[in-house]
C-alpha cells in the first residue's frame, strides 16, 4: 500500500498559513511524509464558499479579536517562531505571487520561491502586491525574476491557479490553511496535531508500522 497523500492548501495572504509552513517540516521529519503544497487564491475561495476573512467576520467582536491574538502568541511561543510579525500592509493582494507559485512549481523552484515569499510577507513585512518588491525578493533569493514573472502571466498558469482553487472548494475547503490527508479534510493551524495523527492512522491502516520515506 502507498503512503497517504498529504496536501497543504495555502495562500501567502494568510498569516496562519505562514505559521503552518514553519511547523510542517517538523511533522515531515516525524512522519517521513512530504507535504504537497497546493496554491490556491484565497479571495477566490472565499467567494466560492461565501466566506469572509476572520478580520472582516469578527471586526465587531473585540473579545474574539483579543482571543485570536492570544492564541497566536501561544502558538508562536510553543513553536519558537520569533521572526513572525504582522504585515502592516495586510490584507495584501497576492494574485501575482500566487500565480508565481504555479510558475515556480513548473520550473522546479517551488521551495525557494515559497520560502522567499513567506519570509517577505510575514517576517520582513513587505508589500508583496508591488511588482518592484516582488522582483527584489526574487533576486535576493537567487531566483530568475524575469523568467518567473513572464511564466506567471501565461494562460496555463493563470488557469491552473483558478482550477486548484475551484477544486479546493469542491472538496470542501473554505479558507486557508486547509489540509487533506487522503480524503480527510482539516482546517486551521490548530488542527496540525490532528493532521499528524491522521497520517499515522492511515499508515497503520495500510499495515505499516510507520510511513516509509518517499
Amino acid at each position: 500500500m502507498s503512503n497517504p497523500v498529504v496536501q497543504f492548501l495555502f495562500d501567502f495572504g494568510s498569516p496562519n498559513a505562514y505559521l503552518c509552513h514553519k511547523v510542517i517540516p517538523d511533522i515531515e521529519r516525524r512522519t517521513k511524509i512530504k507535504f504537497e503544497y497546493v496554491p490556491i487564491l484565497l479571495g477566490g475561495l472565499f467567494k466560492l464558499a461565501n466566506n469572509r476573512s476572520p478580520a472582516e467576520a469578527f471586526a465587531g467582536v473585540p473579545n474574539r479579536q483579543a482571543y485570536d491574538r492570544l492564541e497566536m502568541q501561544r502558538f508562536l511561543a510553543k513553536h519558537k517562531l520569533d521572526r513572525f510579525k504582522i504585515n502592516s500592509y495586510f490584507p495584501v493582494n497576492t494574485l501575482q505571487i500566487m500565480r508565481g507559485v504555479v510558475a515556480a512549481q513548473s520550473m522546479g523552484n517551488l521551495k525557494p520561491y515559497v520560502d522567499a515569499m513567506y519570509e517577505a510577507m510575514w517576517e520582513q513585512g513587505r508589500n508583496m502586491s508591488e511588482p518592484a518588491e516582488i522582483i527584489d525578493v526574487l533576486k535576493t533569493a537567487g531566483l530568475d525574476s524575469d523568467a518567473l514573472l513572464e511564466a506567471a502571466q501565461q494562460p496555463d498558469v493563470k488557469s491552473g491557479l483558478l482550477a486548484s482553487t475551484q477544486d479546493a472548494f469542491e472538496r470542501g475547503a473554505f479558507g486557508s490553511p486547509t489540509f487533506f490527508v487522503g480524503k480527510e479534510i482539516f482546517f486551521g493551524k490548530d488542527r496540525l496535531g490532528e493532521v499528524e495523527e491522521e497520517i499515522h492512522r492511515q499508515c497503520t491502516h495500510n499495515r505499516k508500522p510507520k510511513c516509509v520515506e518517499a
